[in-house]
């Protein structure tokens, strides 16, 4: 109850500021738009385009997911840089209720992502089907890691450093090591083991089989994804209790 009246108020900040959140879904939309019409622009005599639409769309879902964790890590700097959040540490809230009251209002925003994602691709192309309701749900587990992600770096950095790790640094890398724009196996090498070694192409081939029906093909992936989520939830945990305490 008591993270929930807090996720309450996090919720009023980030409908607060429209922009944040007009930016996370639109900017999603324009690269899926942009990169179709680069692979419906190359002759057919090139050989096999680059962006299928059933490839490419769940791939951005994933990408686009990657924006929260800035919006997370730049809620909690900011609320660690006022007085708000000094009056909320004479509160009964615990380090747990802190953190599970910043990433509840992130789950909508990530559904809505997803969901205005795929409802997109099908006007390009994507066959309607039950896996895109699957291919959502696929993408919960990501949210987490991107939001627990942000809550992390956002519980030892100030706002503007946040901005520069969560919004540059963690998007290129998800954006290189996801499996999105090639296919990591044709680099192979140190390239391939780091990017089998993080979540991030896990949790692009898990939504890519939802969208294709490969259900059985979904948990060795997600998975991964899931544990990733787990283990930096509890980290984020951990480190704003330790900030906590020393405050």
């Amino acid at each position: 109850m008591r993270a929930l009246i807090f996720a309450s108020r996090n919720t009023k900040e980030i409908t607060r500021d429209i922009m944040t959140t007009v930016f996370g879904i639109a900017f999603p939309i324009v690269l899926l738009l942009l990169l179709s019409a680069i692979n419906n622009g190359i002759p057919k005599e090139y050989g096999p385009k680059m962006f299928n639409i059933e490839s490419l769309a769940p791939g951005i879902t994933v990408f686009g997911l990657s924006f929260l964790s800035l919006f997370s890590s730049m809620l909690i700097s900011k609320d660690r840089t006022t007085s708000f959040v000094l009056r909320l540490f004479t509160s009964p809230l615990t380090p747990s209720d802190f953190i599970l009251g910043y990433t509840l209002p992130m789950l909508p925003m990530a559904l809505l992502q997803s969901v205005v994602c795929y409802a997109c691709a099908l006007f390009l192309g994507l066959p309607f089907s039950a896996n895109l309701l699957v291919a959502v749900v696929v993408n919960l587990p990501v949210a987490v890691v991107f939001i627990s992600l942000g809550l992390l770096f956002g519980s030892v950095l100030n706002e503007k450093a946040v901005g520069g790790v969560c919004g540059a640094l963690l998007t290129n890398l998800s954006a290189w090591f996801s499996n999105i724009w090639f296919d990591t196996s044709m680099v192979g090498g140190a390239f391939k083991a780091v990017a089998d070694c993080l979540p991030f192409s896990h949790a692009v081939n898990a939504a890519r089989y939802a969208v294709s029906g490969d259900f059985g093909s979904i948990f060795p992936d997600l998975w991964w994804v899931i544990g990733y989520a787990a283990v930096l939830l509890i980290a984020a945990v951990t480190v704003f209790s330790v900030k906590l305490k020393k405050s």
